[in-house]
């Protein structure tokens, strides 16, 4: 976030300062260093050490306290393709922006890498698993525990539209834990569009609605190649999106909750789905 300029000194109870420098205000937010164009800051043990050891990053800045070296070289082993930055810990904060509230974990470490670049939705396919289509969902954090747990059910690839998904972002990467330098994220400009090309290439499309009359039962697609549709918390799929499914399904939850987190129905969902397979 960047910093507002005060325009004004802070008053004592002797007025200014007699040199005129300005007080230091703690409560002030952080200025963060902007990432260029086609680039973000991730942070945190795991993300950072997963984009290490990916060929396919384009590294910029590893930014390091001297405490965290170890922590990372326990998961990334040294040589590390970059050479880092030994820095305090409040440098790390203020290239993040870090701010009461903000909720970034960063663990002492930065690393400025390019954004990852996608494979089409076709190549992607040649990869084994079921498929997930994200129908505007906009928190980054589900967005990136999502994939995670489409990389613990060895998805193929995380479909999203590319207007109404977040960002690849720290917090994003930090909660995939990894799992974003592992799997494709697809953005893709319309999401029924994409579900017609999954369609084609013999890919059964199964919606997930909480009020749908039939369960999502593993069994019932045993065989099948499946892709999985969830939409967001508030609507859930739009209209155009689940005319498209082939099927939509709720989960079976016998213990009369209304609804989960999408992160936790996407879990639920991709273990029923691929028990049977």
């Amino acid at each position: 976030m960047k910093q507002r300029s005060r325009g004004e000194e802070r008053l004592g109870p002797s007025g200014p300062r007699p040199d005129g420098a300005k007080r230091h205000d703690r409560h002030a937010p952080r200025q963060r260093a902007t990432a260029p164009a086609g680039a973000v800051w991730l942070y945190g043990t795991h993300a950072v050490a997963a984009a290490l050891t990916n060929p396919a990053r384009l590294l910029r800045r590893l930014v390091i306290t001297e405490e965290a070296q170890a922590s990372l070289a326990a998961e990334c082993p040294l040589p590390w393709p970059i050479h880092p930055e030994i820095s305090p810990r409040e440098k790390i904060d203020q290239i993040l922006g870090v701010r009461p509230g903000s909720g970034i974990v960063h663990q002492g470490i930065a690393l400025l890498t390019d954004q990852l670049s996608a494979p089409a939705l076709q190549d992607a396919l040649k990869r084994p698993g079921p498929v997930l289509v994200l129908d505007q969902i906009f928190d980054p954090r589900n967005v990136g525990a999502l994939m995670r747990t489409a990389q613990a059910f060895g998805a193929c690839a995380v479909v999203a539209q590319d207007r109404n998904a977040p960002e690849e972002t720290g917090a994003l990467a930090k909660a995939a834990s990894g799992a974003l330098e592992t799997i494709p994220l697809l953005r893709i400009t319309n999401i029924s569009r994409a579900l017609i090309v999954l369609k084609s290439a013999n890919v059964w499309v199964v919606g997930l609605d909480g009020q749908a009359p039939s369960k999502l039962r593993g069994e019932n697609f045993a065989g099948r190649r499946v892709a999985l549709v969830l939409g967001n918390e508030g609507e859930g799929m739009r209209r155009l999106t689940r005319e498209t499914c082939d099927e939509v399904c709720a989960l079976a939850m016998p213990g009369g909750m209304e609804s989960l987190n999408v992160s936790a129905a996407g879990a639920v969902a991709l273990y029923e789905l691929t028990r049977a397979n």
